[in-house]
C-alpha cells in the first residue's frame, strides 16, 4: 500500500466524539485510526443535545482542523415534532429539511475553497445535498465517499409496518419514499459507498448495480472493551442491555424483551434482574420499570456494568447495519443473546460466540441456562472475546477503509 498521506475531509450531521452512542463511536473508531497515518479535517453539524466546547476538543486529539456549525433544527420535544408535521408538505424527507443549514454550506466552501482534498468523506446519506465537489482554482475535485450506516430508507420503511401508533406508520409511510428519492441519489452520485454489512451490501447493488462498494463492518476498541481485574465479576444474576433509547429499533427491542421475554426468565430465577442501559429514554419505555427492572440512564462507563452482568441481551427486531452493542460485549468477554437480526453482519458462531433465538420462549432460555450453566457463560465469552480481538478491531477496519478510499483514487486516475 502507497505510504502517502491523504487529505480527507469528514462530513457529519453530528460530531464523532466523545463517542456516546453507535453512530459516533463508528466515526471515532474509524477516524482516530485513520488520523495516525492521515492528515483529517471535520466539518460537522451539533444539535443542541451535544455540547460543542467538549467535542471540539475531543476531536482536536486526531483533527486538523474541526469545524462545528450549531443546528437551529437540531431540537427535540415538541419543536421536532411540528417540524416533522410541517416536512409532511414537503417534497424533501424530514432526514434532509431537518439538516439543511446554510452556514453548513458556507463551512464548506470555505475549506474546500481553500485546501485540496483527496478525498470527502460524508457520513450517512442525509448531507447529501451539500455542494462537495469543489476545490482551489486548477486542483483536482475530491472524490466522494458515503459511510452508510444503514440502509435509511429501508429502516424507515420498517417503521411505516411496526410503528407504535397509526399516526406514525402514516407519517413513515410517506417520509420513507421522499428519504429513499435522496438516499439513492446521494450513493449514484458518490464515487464510492461503504457499508456496515454483506446484506446492507446486497440491499444496496440490488438498488444501484453499478456502485462501487465495501463492507467495512463496525469493530471495538479492544483495548479499551476488555476484561480488567479492577472490574467486579459477573454477579450470576444481572441481564443487561444497552443502547440509545431513544432510537427506535432499541426502543421496540426493550418493550419486545420486557412484556415477552423477561417473565419467562423471572420466574424461572426469582434472583435475576433485568437491567437497560442508556440515555434519553422516553415515556414508555420509563413505564417498563419495576423492582427488578432498571433503568439507569446514561452511564460514562459501560465497562463495570458489563463486567458485572451474567447475560447480555439484543433482543431487536428492527434496524440494519450491525450492531456496536454486540462488538463492544463480546469485546468485554460477555455471553450474549441476540435475535438474528441483531447479530446480522456479524461473524459469529451461535452456540459457541453468542447465541440466537428469535422466538421469545428460545430467546429466554437461552438466557436461563447461561444464567443457570456459569461455565458456559464463561466459555462463551471467551470465544467472544478472541472473535472481537480476532476480527473486530478498529485498527483491522480503518485499514479497509484505507485500502477502498485508494482503489477509488486509483479508479479516479
Amino acid at each position: 500500500m502507497s505510504p502517502e498521506r491523504l487529505n480527507v475531509l469528514y462530513v457529519s450531521q453530528m460530531p464523532a466524539s466523545p463517542p456516546r452512542f453507535g453512530a459516533q463511536a463508528r466515526m471515532h473508531g474509524l477516524m482516530t485510526q485513520l488520523a495516525r497515518r492521515h492528515d483529517l479535517t471535520a466539518v460537522m453539524l451539533v444539535d443542541d443535545e451535544f455540547d460543542a466546547e467538549e467535542c471540539s476538543q475531543a476531536m482536536q486529539a486526531y483533527c486538523r482542523e474541526v469545524v462545528l456549525v450549531p443546528n437551529p433544527r437540531g431540537r427535540e420535544g415538541f419543536g421536532k415534532r411540528l417540524f416533522q408535521l410541517r416536512s409532511l408538505a414537503s417534497i424533501r424527507s424530514f432526514e434532509r429539511l431537518r439538516v439543511t443549514v446554510p452556514a453548513m454550506q458556507a463551512a464548506l466552501d470555505r475549506l474546500l475553497l481553500a485546501r485540496r482534498f483527496d478525498i470527502v468523506n460524508l457520513e450517512f446519506s442525509f448531507l447529501g445535498h451539500c455542494k462537495l465537489r469543489q476545490a482551489p482554482p486548477g486542483e483536482r475535485l475530491p472524490a466522494i465517499v458515503v459511510d452508510s450506516h444503514n440502509i435509511d430508507y429501508d429502516l424507515a420503511r420498517q417503521y411505516a409496518r411496526t410503528g407504535s401508533s397509526m399516526a406514525r406508520r402514516l407519517y413513515a409511510g410517506v417520509n420513507w419514499r421522499k428519504l429513499r428519492r435522496e438516499e439513492l441519489r446521494t450513493y449514484r452520485d458518490a464515487d464510492g459507498v461503504y457499508l456496515c454489512s454483506a446484506a446492507d451490501e446486497q440491499r444496496l447493488l440490488e438498488e444501484i448495480p453499478g456502485v462501487r462498494t465495501a463492507v467495512i463492518p463496525n469493530a471495538a476498541d479492544i483495548e479499551y472493551y476488555q476484561p480488567r481485574p479492577t472490574d467486579p465479576p459477573s454477579d450470576g444474576c444481572s441481564v443487561v442491555f444497552f443502547g440509545l433509547l431513544s432510537y427506535i429499533p432499541n426502543v421496540d427491542g426493550v418493550i419486545h424483551f420486557v412484556q415477552d421475554i423477561w417473565p419467562r426468565i423471572a420466574e424461572a430465577h426469582p434472583k435475576a434482574r433485568c437491567k437497560i442501559i442508556g440515555g434519553r429514554a422516553p415515556q414508555s419505555l420509563l413505564a417498563l420499570a419495576g423492582p427488578r427492572v432498571e433503568l439507569t440512564g446514561f452511564v460514562s462507563d459501560l465497562r463495570p456494568h458489563l463486567a458485572a452482568a451474567a447475560a447480555v441481551v439484543v433482543p431487536l427486531r428492527l434496524g440494519g447495519g450491525t450492531r456496536l452493542k454486540i462488538i463492544e460485549a463480546m469485546a468485554m468477554g460477555k455471553p450474549i443473546v441476540s435475535t438474528t437480526l441483531g447479530a446480522e453482519g456479524i461473524e459469529a458462531v451461535s452456540g459457541r460466540d453468542l447465541f440466537v433465538e428469535d422466538q421469545p420462549a428460545d430467546f429466554a432460555n437461552a438466557v436461563n441456562r447461561l444464567l443457570a450453566e456459569p461455565g458456559l457463560a464463561a466459555r462463551t465469552g471467551r470465544s467472544a472475546r478472541q472473535l472481537a480481538v480476532r476480527r473486530y478491531a478498529w485498527s483491522g477496519a480503518a485499514r479497509a477503509l484505507e485500502e477502498f478510499y485508494r482503489r477509488i483514487l486509483e479508479a479516479r486516475s
